[in-house]
């Protein structure tokens, strides 16, 4: 090299990038097989490889550099309440709803092929959504959302038949228009208010049943159920959504109970729904995702479930988003630790490269365990949701679906600042995707019930259903007795747990317990021996620290490193 030349480009990482993100993650294509989706493996290949283009990646960034844009009025200053979206967003949401992401578990068609049900249903979609949340998290909002509302809608008679259809169709359909012209529909939700917050039964939105000879005249058939709604919400999640579902109060004063209602944007006469859009919110993250404040201006909206009962109907939608929360968060620690290592492994410092280091394989090596202790967790509680019939593995998602919330979630932030100083500067820049991705980790602590919330339900599960122990021991003691450690922490877990009177102030310390048990004995009896062996004498015989890159002398981070990315991608 010219040594006047200072401008050429030397020991800088290559953009990762034109990789197959399912075929470089083993131990997501071991968990989808395991937990009972072998039959999507070929399809999930082919998505990963779709989803790894150097273009799709960039479609990402573009996505959040342009962020959504609020029109409230049109040019003639008629009120519409339309958010104009950047290009890529639509071509991720597009690339989403057309594998199904939104509503595969629920398609019509899911049959074995002889004459039953398919299994594992859940699962893929799991390692679809986690894929995806390797590439970008604000759209996958209303993804979630839409998933989420089906099971309600499914019961909720006439409302459900006319728009399920269009729910489940698998046609990206962004026009802003009456549901009859559309090809395919997005459903949102929207229940905190600014006094309230977690504490929705605060709420002070109203809604009274419109008299049945207006609704009739107006809306015909359609107008049995439909109530006038007078409010606001302070979050109204993607407000673009072809329909939302709130929580209003019903009843007189005193009486009044909290009820899910369905409020489209378009009613059936084919005008606008008084749903007035103040502004966007302005979030740390999640840019490329639109999330507003609303007023209900005499808006009509539509009973879903019964009158009074409107928080177990927003429960039930609350376990399936809580469920991508864990997800995408295993997806966004999965996209941060490749873009970390992959870095290490071409930047060099002292003569030799990052990744040969050993302080920096230990810290890689730590991520690689959390990233893979995550996605084994995840896919396991996708399975507890494809086999809810079952009495055990409905109590065990009831657990692990709050506790994994919290604990997985509560771990991203400090994943996303370690992946970011692995790169340095280069890391901490808005050019490169970690910026992005540390972002996008609170998000998923916060949405769908913070952590405190999170413990609080998880205490209450063991409060209200004394089985719940019993179905966390079973799926512990498959682990066995070999390793003292995991054994000794079992044994002193479930010990706590006899009798458990709901101690709130510890219940943040039970939730991290009982997670980590079950990752390390998901990862005791699948993982190779140097994976679960680090996890377990890192995360059982010692305490989680507060930071990364504390494994214990013995750990083999060449091969930790090796399976977690494979050096020839």
């Amino acid at each position: 090299m010219n040594p006047f030349d200072t401008h050429t480009i030397f020991n800088q990482a290559s953009q990762f990038g034109n990789v197959n993100l399912f075929a470089l993650d083993p131990a997501l294509r071991e968990a989808v097989a395991r937990e009972g989706a072998p039959w999507a493996l070929d399809g999930l290949l082919a998505l990963g490889a779709s989803l790894g283009r150097a273009e799709v990646l960039e479609l990402a960034r573009l996505a959040n550099v342009n962020k959504p844009i609020l029109h409230n009025v049109d040019r003639n200053g008629r009120r519409i309440d339309e958010v104009e979206f950047h290009p890529a967003w639509h071509q991720l949401m597009a690339l989403m709803i057309g594998a199904g992401v939104h509503a595969s578990p629920w398609e019509p068609d899911q049959g074995d092929g002889q004459g039953g049900a398919r299994g594992g249903v859940q699962v893929a979609r799991a390692a679809q959504y986690l894929l995806f949340g390797q590439v970008e998290n604000g759209a996958q909002c209303p993804v979630t959302m839409t998933y989420a509302s089906v099971p309600a809608l499914r019961q909720a008679g006439a409302l459900g038949a006319k728009w399920l259809p269009k729910i489940l169709s698998r046609q990206y359909d962004p026009r802003s228009l009456p549901i009859e012209q559309k090809t395919g529909a997005l459903i949102g939700m929207g229940m905190t208010e600014k006094q309230g917050g977690s504490d929705v039964r605060a709420n002070t939105t109203r809604a009274t049943q419109l008299d049945a000879g207006e609704a009739r005249a107006r809306f015909g058939e359609e107008g049995a159920n439909a109530w006038r709604i007078v409010g606001h919400k302070w979050f109204f999640s993607a407000p673009q959504s072809d329909a939302h579902l709130i929580l209003a109060q019903t009843g007189d004063e005193g009486s009044a109970g909290l009820t899910c209602f369905f409020v489209p944007r378009y009613l059936p006469d084919g005008s606008r729904n008084a749903i007035r859009v103040q502004r966007l919110k302005d979030k740390l993250g999640n840019r490329s995702n639109a999330s507003s404040e609303v007023e209900f201006c005499d808006a009509v909206g539509w009973l879903v479930g019964k009158v009074g009962r409107g928080i177990p109907t927003i429960l039930e939608m609350g376990g399936h988003t809580r469920l991508d929360c864990v997800l995408g968060t295993a997806g966004i620690m999965r996209a941060a630790l490749t873009h970390a290592l992959h870095h290490a492994r071409e930047r060099s410092a002292f003569g030799r490269t990052l990744a040969e280091q050993p302080l920096m394989q230990n810290v890689l090596a730590d991520l690689a365990l959390e990233s893979e202790a995550a996605t084994v967790f995840a896919l396991r509680l996708a399975r507890c949701f494809d086999e809810g019939a079952d009495p055990a593995q409905a109590l065990l998602g009831r657990i692990l679906t709050p506790a994994g919330k919290y604990w997985l979630c509560k771990r991203g932030p400090a994943f996303g600042a370690e992946a970011m100083e692995v790169m340095g500067g280069n890391g901490y820049v808005e050019d490169g995707p970690l910026a992005r991705l540390y972002r996008e980790f609170p998000v998923n602590s916060i949405w769908e019930g913070s952590g405190n919330v999170m413990c609080l339900d998880l205490l209450r599960a063991f409060g209200k259903t004394p089985a719940a122990r019993a179905a966390l021991a079973g799926e512990l003691a498959l682990a066995g007795d070999a390793d003292p450690a995991l054994n000794a922490f079992r044994v002193r877990l479930l010990a706590d747990l006899e009798g458990q009177q709901g101690d709130e102030y510890g219940a943040r310390r039970l939730a991290e317990r009982i997670v980590i048990a079950v990752q390390a004995a998901l990862l005791l009896r699948h993982a190779p021996p140097y994976v679960s062996g680090a996890f377990i004498a890192s995360r059982v015989a010692l305490d989680v620290g507060g930071a990364f890159g504390r494994l214990p002398a013995g750990a083999d981070c060449a091969a930790i490193l090796a399976r977690a990315l494979p050096p020839a991608a």
